[in-house]
């Protein structure tokens, strides 16, 4: 990966080394960068922004030290929900204003603002659902992964359905659209 120097200063900025949470971060971070990396090469005639989706993948998880979310070193006061839209405040304060619409919007394969307000989630009232290529695909390849310490093997995509069932028929169906564009061997 070829990073910018911005990115990696705002992930040294929140997770220095020694942090707690910084491994996972990284490890989980770095493993959704690759697999974003290889779907986008894989629909070139949808013309992803290689570069943009590189480093959004690396930036999508930078509010979760803003979380309640000890058993990955994340020590906050949120709720984990809350960590996408933390961290679009946080990347808007840097500028970085397509990079907050991927943390804010990565969150299960989306939030409307119909579920938001359905099961009261802690969240700002508005949708919140990949809209772009470049969101779709982080999205996507992030669900491949999960968040524990020491652990960033991906998932098959029937562990990925089954994860998803959990949150209704139309968050499956969402990830399967996603499957049919991005193919299930990404």
């Amino acid at each position: 990966m070829t990073l910018s120097n911005t990115i990696i200063n705002i992930i040294n900025e929140f997770y220095p080394t020694g942090a707690p949470a910084r491994d996972v971060f990284l490890s989980h971070s770095e493993a959704v960068a690759r697999k974003a990396l290889q779907v986008a090469r894989k629909v070139p005639h949808l013309n992803p922004d290689l570069e943009f989706v590189e480093q959004a993948a690396m930036l999508h998880d930078i509010g979760i030290f803003y979380a309640r979310a000890p058993e990955i070193g994340c020590f906050g006061e949120y709720p984990y929900v809350c960590h996408g839209y933390l961290g679009r405040q946080l990347m808007e304060t840097k500028g970085l204003f397509r990079h907050a619409l991927v943390c804010e919007r990565h969150v299960g394969v989306g939030l409307t603002l119909e579920e938001i307000l359905k099961y009261p989630l802690p969240l700002p009232h508005r949708d919140m659902v990949p809209v772009s290529l470049e969101e779709q695909i982080v999205c996507y390849a992030d669900k491949f992964f999960s968040k524990k310490p020491g652990k960033s093997e991906e998932w098959p995509v029937e562990m990925v359905l089954k994860s998803l069932e959990t949150y209704g028929p139309q968050k499956v169906a969402r990830f399967k659209e996603w499957l049919a564009v991005f193919g299930e061997n990404s």
